[in-house]
């Protein structure tokens, strides 16, 4: 009997983690392909400016209007997984990201192009706080880092290919500006069986009505890190942004090339290589990512610009792809130092407030951008972005303390 009990127990066991498995893979997985479907519009941008006569400045507004999604959805349904339960709500939040593509798969107006990027916003915003948190609260125990590097990596690894593949369809497939979106779709509703065969990974309780109420609450014990940690996600995540809205115009203006190839390379370059900065990051001490990962992502940027001026595509890519890289070390880093002092009940609110920190820093620069003199040329632009992330840089190495590693409470 008692060589029985424990067999049934060793299977309950395996069976959990086989679960928690799924649940780890099915999170990651539509972490991913959320941020693909946000991004696909991007290498289109100057087909749709041809198509429904969007301007620069409209271009910058759309990116707003994302980023006003994302804002309004962290700070207002950031914690109600915590009530809830993590699956319903990432279920909600790949409904929403098919809702935002059946829009662009439709789309025939300016008006209808604003609304879909909100709902992306709304999609993305609930990605950052339940399907983040989710993935850390399934991530294997060992190594303890790869929780914290998925969640840094997976939007990155979306974006990228939601744009290769984006752009690749529309230059040398059928060239239409729809067929992305229903191959989206498609991969979301896998995403949606993943997500029912997940475990649940917390308790359901009453109180998810008041946890919509706009709050911003930190533990005591990770403030001492806010501002470094911020540093880096302001500056990395406002040139994020600034490539959002200006990857396509950048190719065909200052690079001179309409193919939707390159400007999903331009978008994609700086996107991907996150992933190598990510895993990096997570074999280094805390400050040493902060401070190595802001000082080579201003240098790279300093190339960027440089290579804007002079028209020079290969410098531009491969600075991007370096500014890449150090965006994912200097994001994953700050992150990780934070996660580790972290409880399981307080995830959910804290990866929420890093995020609304993250999406403010790409938004708030690209409102400006779409309220300046239509004169303002992108290399000027990019001038005022590069001087953002100087100010980021210096914070980031003046502030970084030391003695932020420790154990993730899982």
């Amino acid at each position: 009997m008692q060589v029985n009990l424990n067999k049934d127990s060793n299977l309950t066991w395996e069976k959990k983690q086989n679960r928690k498995k799924i649940g780890f893979i099915g999170a990651a997985c539509s972490l991913a392909v959320v941020y693909a479907a946000s991004s696909a519009p991007i290498p289109l941008y100057n087909s749709y400016r041809q198509t429904i006569g969007l301007t620069n400045g409209d271009l910058a507004m759309t990116s707003v209007a994302y980023f006003v999604g994302t804002v309004i959805t962290l700070l207002m349904f950031a914690r109600l997984s915590n009530y809830l339960g993590r699956r319903p709500v990432v279920l909600v939040t790949l409904g929403l990201a098919m809702i935002g593509c059946l829009m662009f798969f439709y789309i025939h107006n300016a008006p209808m192009f604003l609304i879909g990027r909100l709902i992306q916003g709304f999609s993305c915003g609930l990605a950052s706080s339940t399907v983040t948190t989710y993935i850390i609260d399934n991530a294997p125990e060992s190594p303890g880092w790869i929780g914290a590097a998925v969640t840094s990596a997976a939007p990155m690894i979306g974006l990228a290919v939601g744009a290769f593949g984006s752009g690749a369809l529309k230059q040398y497939g059928s060239g239409s500006l729809s067929l992305i979106f229903g191959i989206l779709i498609v991969a979301l509703a896998g995403c949606v069986v993943l997500i029912t065969l997940s475990p649940e990974t917390v308790t359901r309780k009453r109180g998810a009505v008041a946890s919509i109420v706009p709050q911003i609450r930190l533990p005591q014990n990770i403030r001492s890190l806010l501002p470094a940690a911020s540093a880096t996600f302001v500056g990395t995540w406002a040139i994020g942004g600034f490539y959002q809205a200006f990857s396509a115009p950048m190719a065909a203006e200052q690079l001179g090339t309409t193919n939707t190839m390159i400007a999903a390379a331009v978008f994609a370059g700086m996107m991907a290589p996150n992933v190598i900065g990510g895993s990096l990051a997570g074999r280094m001490k805390t400050t040493i990512a902060q401070r190595m990962g802001m000082s080579v992502f201003f240098l790279s940027l300093l190339v960027i610009i440089a290579s804007l001026r002079a028209g020079a595509v290969v410098p531009f890519l491969v600075a991007g792809i370096f500014a890449g890289a150090a965006w994912g070390a200097a994001f994953t880093g700050s992150l990780r130092g934070i996660l580790n002092k972290t409880s399981q009940e307080d995830r959910a609110g804290v990866l929420s407030t890093v995020y609304l920190i993250s999406y403010s820093g790409a938004a708030i620069p690209n409102l400006i951008v779409g309220r300046l003199p239509k004169t303002i040329n992108l290399f000027e632009i990019a001038l005022g972005y590069g001087l953002l992330v100087a100010v980021a840089s210096i914070i980031t190495l003046v502030t970084a303390r030391q003695g932020t590693e420790g154990q993730c409470n899982r």
